[in-house]
């Protein structure tokens, strides 16, 4: 909802100032919530010394998933994006609600610094057996089958 430039101007010396002093002066970690394609403004939210952005929002342009962590994995953690909430927990099957959380922790949850949560909020009418596929994906990921 502003440019790049404003942000840098007017909010960025404010965020940075206030976040120096909570991390020098505590142990508490710093939170950002901001929706949409943030992929321009990623540097500078690490810069002025954010810990953690939510919502990851994969389906936003220039939000590639794969390119997040590579680029920024290592010096911010991400929370959210753990399901596409728009296409594919409301209107695809049960199976491709859990082939696409497994993807997304592939993805992110690759070398820690990640907290599974959806994108958005979970909207009115997603059928109830997509949110059981997508939590037991949750809960089986990584686990390997006693059989």
């Amino acid at each position: 909802m502003t440019s790049l430039k404003t942000f840098r101007e007017l909010y960025k010396p404010y965020f940075k100032r206030m976040n120096d002093w909570i991390h020098a002066s505590t142990a508490w970690k710093t939170f950002l919530h901001s929706c949409g394609s943030v992929i321009a403004f990623i540097e500078d939210f690490i810069d002025m010394g954010i810990d953690i952005l939510n919502p990851v929002q994969t389906s936003a342009e220039g939000m590639d998933m794969v390119m997040l962590k590579e680029q920024y994995g290592d010096r911010i953690v991400f929370w959210g994006g753990g399901v596409d909430t728009q296409r594919v927990l409301p209107f695809g099957t049960p199976e491709d609600v859990r082939k696409n959380v497994e993807r997304r922790l592939e993805v992110f949850g690759q070398g820690g610094d990640y907290v599974f949560a959806a994108t958005h909020n979970i909207q009115h009418g997603v059928p109830a057996e997509n949110l059981v596929a997508m939590f037991e994906a949750v809960r089986g990921y990584g686990r390997k089958d006693p059989s």
